[in-house]
């Protein structure tokens, strides 16, 4: 290359240290995929320095408990890479092409709710009327009557209750999870059924399976049939009638799509029986999900695998969108069918 041409190559000119450095300030990952389509040895070095694992675990640090990455071209065995194998510019390229699908398959924004469906209640008052569904409802009250969930009465105040919800996707980044206590305003003095504290748990179920059935639901509430993969510290609930915010000490990677709420200890009596009652009126989490086209498969031991199939993926190929462009993609000596990352 002469002199001139290597004069208009800033990222020979500047060096690969303040070179990285720059390209690290990026905040979109496709500019990255940009950045790699430019000419071959700029793509050469956004993979050989993994610039697109960087700007993935930049932007979801909680990324950084996957393992192992693997990629599956066009469904044949896949070839694995960690601390056994070295990394190859096979694996280099691999490993950049997982890190970039998986920071734009991750919503940038959070979401309002990420829980999909109530699923059991360690226990309920007066079923339907007050059931764990109730608390999927925003307001405290509809049209027609209260909405909220209200667990049975108990005379010792120390009985836990706890409830598990389905969140919308099997990877969540969570960072918050709201309770708003109930309040009975059709009793007198209008009292608040709120919890001591509260405490979360996120995982998955050892087998996929239908939580429907008494039965079923009743084993999960023992913890028969869960991973439990994160605990948060046990957090204090104010009695008062307001959604109160329990920030997580730092974003949840949660592997699998359950949400376990233990609301721990007894605050309120009713009146009329002199029974304690635990009453919830709505549950809500806020955090990401990963878009169409990642799937998640769960193993019985414990192994959890991140799956992402192009083909099935709207994000990447909606009307009108600019897809990444990355060169190898459209190379038909490396199809990137879909790939598998380990996460646990």
């Amino acid at each position: 290359m002469s002199e001139v041409e290597n004069n208009g190559d800033f990222i020979r000119w500047l060096g690969p240290d303040l070179s990285i450095k720059i390209l690290s300030h990026l905040e979109d990952p496709r500019d990255l995929g940009r950045v790699s389509a430019v000419s071959g040895s700029w793509h050469q070095f956004v993979v050989g320095n993994g610039l697109s694992k960087q700007l993935c675990l930049k932007h979801f640090p909680e990324l950084s408990t996957a393992s192992n990455v693997i990629e599956v071209d066009n469904m044949i065995e896949p070839i694995r890479f960690g601390p056994g194998n070295p990394m190859t510019l096979d694996c280099l390229k691999r490993n950049h092409k997982v890190y970039a699908f998986l920071a734009c398959g991750l919503e940038r924004n959070m979401r309002e709710n990420c829980i999909s469906e109530a699923i059991v209640a360690s226990s309920t008052d007066n079923y339907p009327g007050e059931s764990i569904q109730n608390t999927m409802e925003p307001r405290d009250r509809t049209e027609l009557k209260a909405s909220y969930w209200s667990s049975k009465g108990e005379s010792d105040p120390s009985v836990p209750e706890t409830l598990i919800y389905k969140l919308i996707s099997k990877i969540c980044i969570v960072e918050e999870i709201d309770v708003q206590p109930f309040q009975a305003y059709f009793q007198n003095g209008n009292p608040i059924y709120s919890a001591k504290s509260v405490r979360f748990r996120m995982g998955y179920l050892k087998q996929p399976k239908e939580l429907k059935s008494t039965r079923i639901a009743k084993r999960a509430l023992r913890g028969r049939d869960f991973v439990w993969t994160y605990t948060s510290p046990e957090f204090p609930m104010a009695q008062e009638n307001r959604l109160q915010k329990f920030k997580l000490p730092e974003p949840v990677f949660c592997v699998g799509d359950m949400l376990l709420v233990e609301l721990l200890g007894r605050v309120q009596k009713q009146r009329t029986d002199q029974l304690y009652y635990i009453c919830i009126a709505h549950i809500q989490v806020k955090g990401r999900s990963l878009c169409s086209g990642f799937s998640a498969k769960i193993q019985q031991s414990g192994r959890c695998f991140l799956k992402y199939s192009p083909e099935a993926d709207s994000y990447f190929r909606s009307p009108g969108e600019v897809t990444m462009p990355f060169t190898e993609l459209s190379n038909a000596s490396s199809r990137l069918r879909s790939f598998t990352c380990t996460i646990m």
